[in-house]
């Protein structure tokens, strides 16, 4: 299958990237551009798109087929959901059973944006969109290219992560081409994402909100919000066998680079500094030191105030760790570029688990899974 490129440019097509930036983007240029792409995913296609979160791969997500087509490109196991995307919040009655009303109140905080809720689906949405739940992820982006793409569509559109199942997400257009060229129709590239890594995840289908992935919109937001929140135990550790996961990234290896990567935690650290200070980059070099003794090639995950702090490795810093936004958005691409480098093993500081480090400490103990050295 050739897969065709559409650069998108923001600047000329009157739009911003970020998600609360921009002018409307219902332009005649911007609709000139989505119109293949949207008669591809109306006809059964697929096409990979951006969004404030991350790039998704999209097809009709009321088409049972297309879904399938979904799983296949990925490689991605059939229990595993994906997420309906829509541009608006009237198309959602026609896909869920009923909207409670703690979803109500997080629709009017977070939507749109980057926060995905569980409801319990309607008789037309296929088990292939599901994974065979009767329940269904919706949510409604606020990336203007995206948005206006499933405007056009005329369709709730169905969109994992772009890239082979387990790899990282990816936060380019290159991400996307390097792994799905060749085997679905279009490609938008509409530049870097603005957050970089998936949506929060919220079951409002019972009486208590629980949290099955965290993500920009965080515990602390979700709180202010409906006020008691409870967390899935998936957060914390693996899926036991046999149990369909309710929302993407619970159950299977995900976010992950090629090379094996261990967390080096420091225990007895305040919540807010993250798990590395002296002991863990000690740690961290004295076993940089024996792997290389044995002739592999080491990479370093670890951030701007510490990367001169590492004389050996393959050294790389994901940001400030004063800012966990600049940490999320770089955060894909440095394990991407690990694999690009052919390194042998990886190590990484780990981060604090409050706010938006909440979700960068979940993918960071996905991708390592769940190797964790306490120093």
């Amino acid at each position: 299958m050739d897969t065709k490129v559409v650069v998108i440019d923001r600047t000329r097509t009157g739009i911003a990237a970020g998600p609360d930036e921009g002018t409307d983007p219902g332009t005649s240029g911007l609709d000139a551009l989505l119109a293949e792409a949207a008669q591809i995913l109306r006809s059964g296609g697929l096409v990979a798109f951006p969004t404030e979160t991350v790039y998704g791969l999209g097809a009709n997500g009321l088409d049972d087929a297309a879904a399938r087509k979904i799983y296949a490109a990925k490689g991605r196991p059939s229990d595993n959901p994906l997420i309906l995307h829509i541009s608006a919040v009237r198309e959602l009655a026609p896909l869920v059973r009923r909207v409670p009303e703690t979803a109500r109140r997080l629709m009017d905080a977070f939507w749109p944006g980057p926060l995905t809720m569980i409801f319990e689906k309607s008789g037309i949405v296929p088990y292939g969109t599901t994974g065979g739940l009767d329940t269904v992820a919706v949510r409604m982006p606020s990336d203007p290219v995206a948005s206006r793409l499933i405007a056009l569509a005329g369709v709730p559109v169905a969109a994992p992560s772009a890239n082979l199942s387990g790899r990282p997400s990816p936060t380019t257009a290159q991400h996307v081409i390097g792994d799905m060229s060749g085997r679905i129709d279009m490609i938008l590239d509409g530049g870097p994402v603005g957050i970089g890594v998936e949506s929060t995840i919220v079951d409002v289908t019972g009486p208590v909100p629980v949290l099955l992935r965290p993500g920009a919109v965080t515990m602390e937001m979700l709180r202010d919000v409906v006020g008691e929140v409870a967390v899935d135990p998936a957060i914390a550790g693996p899926v036991a066998a046999g149990v369909k996961p309710k929302a993407p990234g619970m159950k299977y290896r995900h976010y992950a680079p090629k090379a094996e990567l261990v967390l080096v935690e420091e225990d007895g650290r305040r919540a807010g500094e993250g798990g590395c200070g002296d002991a863990a980059v000690d740690t961290i070099n004295r076993l940089v030191r024996e792997r290389m003794a044995e002739g592999r090639t080491v990479g370093i995950l670890c951030t701007d105030e510490t990367k001169d702090r590492y004389p050996e490795g393959v050294v790389r810093s994901v940001g400030l760790r004063a800012s966990q936004e600049s940490v999320a958005r770089s955060l894909f691409a440095v394990l991407r570029e690990f694999d690009d480098l052919g390194v042998d093993c990886i190590y990484s500081e780990s981060f604090a688990r409050d706010h938006l480090g909440q979700a960068i400490m979940n993918r960071l103990t996905k991708a390592a899974g769940y190797r964790i050295l306490h120093c």
